[in-house]
């Protein structure tokens, strides 16, 4: 027998039968259609998913062009830089769930930053960044240069020289995203350690805030964007998590047509992957539905829940979804079987 070029997609036609696993199975196999179709897709990331490591998946998924578009929080951003050159430096507590107060505490004082059961290396990470990226925002409040957040985080990713990257190049979905040029928003940027270091320089004078593009500018940015994205059958919309990532983007569609008074295709797909419980009052745990109401989803738009772990799930999903780019027509005669 030959080799099994699909075992990831194999594995859940097989397994996910029902619940969280059907939705997860439904959600993938509409993704899949989606592109085939020659729709695209667009994922929103909330969450620490770059300092869990996603990058594994989600790099290989952007250089595949399974993603043609991104909204990440400030965090996720600057975490999946920090992955590339701090990764030797990192520390794993697989028993964080027992740590006392004192445990954290000497966390701390060894000058980590502990995010569940791994932690982010100040002098490694922050401080090693830092050193780059603040003399860039120097020289621009210098010449009255003005970019977008990300765009100066894509600056910095290529051109950061190899031997200062600990670690896997291939596995940093920021450097991917750069090298494509991917189009992303950062809403609410501020709230991330650069966003605090920035303001830090900013109060004592050494850099002006003028030198980035603010949310709002974001969002008209995002107006053209998401009208060249959605030309043909559309795109959709992948979201890990709730808050800002997930809001801030998905609301084009319904400013684009009552506030700017102009026609929009809607999105094109839907499929959220939280831990939130649904119920009223909770915007992340909100079900499909809801959205349906404010515009952003129409009844025929497929849908999907997954009541899940990201880290679970995400890496598969973008596993099978790769396995399908490479291998297109026995991934097809394979679902057809099975479905």
């Amino acid at each position: 027998m030959g080799e099994n070029k699909l075992p990831i997609l194999e594995f859940v036609l097989t397994n996910y039968k029902n619940f969280n696993a059907r939705a997860t199975k439904d959600a993938m196999l509409a993704y899949w259609n989606h592109i085939q179709r020659g729709g695209r897709m667009f994922w929103a990331v909330a969450g620490a998913m770059s300092s869990a490591q996603l990058g594994i998946t989600l790099a290989p998924a952007i250089r595949a062009g399974l993603i043609h578009g991104m909204s990440v929080t400030g965090a996720n951003l600057e975490e999946s830089l920090f992955r590339l050159v701090a990764h030797q430096h990192y520390h794993d507590f697989p028993d964080y769930r027992y740590f006392r107060k004192e445990d954290d505490a000497q966390i701390l004082a060894q000058r980590m930053r502990r995010v569940t059961d791994t932690s982010i290396p100040e002098d490694e990470a922050f401080r090693a960044v830092e050193k780059f990226m603040v003399p860039r925002w120097k020289k621009a409040s210098e010449t009255g240069e003005r970019l977008f957040w990300h765009e100066y985080f894509y600056e910095l990713v290529q051109t950061l020289s190899p031997e200062l990257c600990s670690g896997p190049r291939e596995e940093c979905w920021l450097l991917a995203a750069a090298q494509k040029n991917l189009p992303l928003v950062v809403p609410g940027y501020e709230d991330s350690t650069f966003g605090n270091i920035f303001a830090s320089y900013v109060k004592t004078g050494e850099c002006n805030a003028s030198i980035v593009r603010s949310g709002i500018e974001y969002m008209v940015w995002f107006y053209d964007v998401y009208r060249q994205l959605s030309e043909g059958i559309g795109i959709g919309f992948f979201q890990i998590g709730g808050g800002i990532a997930g809001d801030f983007p998905i609301c084009v569609v319904p400013s684009i047509k009552y506030d700017l008074q102009q026609p929009v295709k809607p999105w094109a797909y839907f499929c959220q992957i939280s831990d939130s419980t649904t119920s009223y009052g909770s915007y992340s745990g909100a079900t499909p539905n809801e959205k349906i109401t404010w515009d952003k989803l129409t009844p025929d738009t497929p849908m999907f829940v997954i009541e899940s772990d990201a880290t679970i799930v995400a890496p598969l999903i973008l596993q099978a979804l790769l396995e399908c780019q490479q291998n297109p027509e026995e991934a097809n005669r394979l679902i057809a079987e099975r479905t």
